[in-house]
């Protein structure tokens, strides 16, 4: 049975229960709504959530963790001399999920049996062909130990969704049936469904923790692996970048950090002060007409992919500024460069930094201009010593919105500033960032097991450091500077 279909039916079970019980309460109080405790939308929604809510958490914590279980058990299936030589039983496990997907197309193809999938052997059949004839690309010949670890994974697979749907129908079912043996006039259904809902909420409220804590902590777990396998001293002190799958690699981050710095410095540059005046201008000096033209005109910038953002700085951008200033100047040759890169990802954050600010400044009581007016002071005087000291937190949140942005932005730096890493001044020269590094380093080696993969959960590691402590900064800013109105 389909996750689709099993939903469907603890969702149509739990509907149905709902009017059910509703009509249970009306019912048993002799249709006197009066003698019921709750309003009989309450005893409803009562057993709608005792039907529908534990059948549907238990499928999803069962679906969670199923496949590691599975996973560990086939895994210890897989003869060590059927484990190629460089590969890992991870990358084994790939094939074997790919081979079980492959034996289920072959047979809702009709090509072989179910009896026939179970006596076919590895070392007698030609499997891969099998496979390939469905559309299923295996990179070698299946070995016999992979082929039987896929069948049992197959098997394990297919039994614990049998088993699972056996679990959340017979939790739906007793949910239903406890629900409507508690219906009687006097049962506090509000509360109870109240309840569930403010369980629910919490719930909700949490998954944002929960993801960021998550988050860490697998960066943080990778990290430690790496720092095992690669000197800390070496990774923080050392300003060479040179990793070599296979070993012998320098990966020392501070040209990437010195790369991410320059580049998101230069684009903030240009971000900001256009940003915060185009805020400036389409709330304080714009006409209603203007600003109605003007401003979803500025935030269509938001909505251009960043690749195209790429490609315009690599066929544009790029040789425009090599051609005008870099070459003239001799400063450089190419037309990948910082301030290319820079350029174009200042223009991309204008409208992070323009439509926040725009709402923010908007939001600055009306009160507080006419009483500076009041005083005397001209429109520009209220603008800086009354709407921005009053918009500032607000401001400062567009900005590191921006800042967080750019650090984090990666197709126009490969687009637009190259991949060597390198420290230098000169911004006419090709440089990258660390988001860059972190896509090189793990499309070119997936097993996780080597200090060429793992630096990218350094990386990913440090930066997240970095834009907490931009973070913190930015809070400290804003307390210090703030100004508050009743």
């Amino acid at each position: 049975m389909s996750i689709g279909l099993l939903s469907l039916i603890v969702i149509a079970l739990a509907a149905a229960g709902y009017v059910i019980g509703r009509q249970l309460a009306l019912s048993k109080a002799g249709g006197d709504i009066r003698r019921l405790h709750s309003l009989p939308g309450y005893y409803g929604q009562t057993v709608f959530l005792f039907t529908a809510v534990p059948a549907l958490v238990l499928m999803l914590l069962w679906l969670l963790v199923q496949p590691l279980l599975i996973e560990t058990r086939v895994t210890s299936m897989i003869p060590a001399a059927d484990i190629p030589d460089g590969s890992s039983a991870n990358l084994v496990m790939t094939d074997v999920r790919r081979i079980a997907e492959g034996i289920d197309l072959i047979l809702a193809q009709g090509k072989l049996g179910e009896a026939e999938i179970t006596a076919m052997r590895a070392d007698l059949a030609d499997v891969r062909s099998r496979l390939a004839e469905v559309g299923v690309a295996v990179g070698s010949n299946v070995r016999p130990g992979v082929f039987e670890a896929a069948k049992a994974y197959r098997d394990l697979s297919h039994s614990g969704h049998l088993a699972m749907a056996i679990a959340v129908l017979a939790l739906a079912l007793a949910g239903f049936g406890y629900a409507l043996a508690r219906i009687r006039p006097e049962f506090r259904a509000r509360n109870v469904s109240e309840g569930f809902v403010r369980v629910l909420l919490i719930a909700a409220s949490l998954v944002a923790i929960l993801t960021t804590v998550g988050i860490v902590l697998s960066l943080v777990f990778e990290t430690i692996h790496f720092f095992r396998l690669y000197p800390a001293s070496k990774f923080f002190l050392s300003t060479t970048w040179n990793p070599k799958f296979g070993g012998g690699s320098d990966l020392g981050i501070w040209p990437l950090i010195w790369g991410t710095l320059y580049i998101s410095v230069i684009a903030l540059v240009v971000a900001v002060p256009v940003g915060i005046f185009a805020a400036i201008f389409l709330a304080e000096y714009a006409s209603k007409r203007v600003r109605a033209m003007t401003k979803p005109l500025l935030e269509v910038l938001a909505g251009i992919p960043t690749i195209v953002y790429g490609l315009f700085a690599l066929i544009t951008v790029g040789p425009v500024l090599r051609d005008w200033f870099a070459q003239p100047l001799g400063l450089g040759t190419s037309s990948s460069s910082v301030m290319t890169a820079g350029l174009v990802m200042g223009i991309m954050l204008i409208p992070f930094v323009s439509s926040l600010s725009d709402d923010i400044i908007n939001a600055v009581p009306q009160a507080l201009r006419d009483g500076s007016y009041g005083l005397g002071a001209t429109q520009s005087e209220t603008v800086k010593q009354v709407i921005l000291p009053a918009a500032l937190p607000g401001i400062v949140g567009a900005i590191l919105l921006a800042a967080s942005r750019a650090i984090g932005e990666t197709m126009i730096v490969v687009l637009g500033a190259g991949a060597a890493a390198k420290m230098s001044l000169n911004p006419f020269e090709a440089m990258t960032t660390v988001t860059v590094k972190i896509v090189s380093q793990l499309t070119g080696d997936t097993e996780f097991a080597s200090p060429e993969t793992l630096v990218s959960f350094a990386l990913g590691l440090t930066l997240f450091v970095f834009t907490l402590g931009l973070n913190i900064l930015a809070l400290v800013i804003v307390r210090k500077y703030r100004e508050q109105y009743e």
